[in-house]
């Protein structure tokens, strides 16, 4: 029997018996545990306590840095492809250019974001500014008062209401923000974006066998949201 390990939380608890359900249906025998954390679930990976592991993306990194040989990614959420970290600002701004940050607040997500933290960040570096000197002002939101328990959500509405000049959201967070209503389009300007880069990921050890993953592989993508078991599971989980 298989088993896929992830992070504690709340959607994993309704997404993960949907997903192990459907593999069943799929004659696909599999078992899933929760662990407390990123590094736990690493560290479960590397002993083949799990078969698979719902990984994020410096989970994913740090599995491969353990590991002599690669791990192979099975399956991934639409939303997790193509990801873009955008950078954001008033539309009256007179941000144009990343430059343009110079000695200017900037709003970074939780630190824990890849997207809206540690790539952030990085993507600033690369761009010729050093957040520890080159801005007035650079907070995650883990450092902040919170407005918002959604640290993109906080980062848009600091900027809207003027706390900070520009800060970092994904592109999934902004459309979502649209699509539900919570923030009117035009409201904020994008004035970087980075290239597009892959997110969370299934992930099975390297020597699993070929057939095994591709029927791993199928039973994650036969999942239609016609149907009500694998509804429960995209929806929990945002696709």
């Amino acid at each position: 029997m298989m088993r896929l390990g992830g992070v504690a939380s709340r959607t994993y608890m309704v997404a993960f018996p949907a997903i192990q359900k459907h593999f069943q249906k799929q004659g696909l025998e599999l078992d899933w545990v929760l662990y407390s954390s990123w590094d736990a679930l690493v560290d479960a990976f590397v002993r083949r306590e799990v078969d698979l592991a719902w990984n994020g993306p410096l989970a994913y990194v740090k599995i491969k840095r353990r590991l002599d040989d690669p791990c192979q990614v099975v399956a991934m959420r639409d939303v997790d492809l193509n990801l873009v970290t955008d950078f954001i600002t008033q539309p009256n701004s007179g941000i144009m250019r990343m430059e343009d940050l110079r000695g200017k607040r900037f709003a970074f997500g939780a630190r824990g974001s890849v997207e809206t933290g540690l790539l952030a960040h990085r993507f600033l570096q690369q761009g010729g500014i050093d957040p520890r000197q080159d801005l007035s002002l650079a907070t995650f939101c883990d450092e902040r008062q919170p407005h918002n328990p959604d640290g993109q959500r906080d980062v848009v509405e600091r900027i809207l209401s003027g706390e900070y000049d520009a800060g970092a959201v994904s592109n999934v967070a902004l459309n979502k923000m649209q699509e539900a209503g919570t923030l009117t389009p035009g409201s904020v300007r994008v004035f970087w974006s980075s290239p597009a880069y892959s997110h969370c990921c299934f992930t099975a050890h390297s020597d699993t066998d070929p057939e095994l993953s591709r029927k791993i592989t199928q039973a994650f993508v036969t999942m239609t949201y016609d149907d009500p078991l694998s509804k429960t599971a995209l929806d929990a989980e945002g696709c």
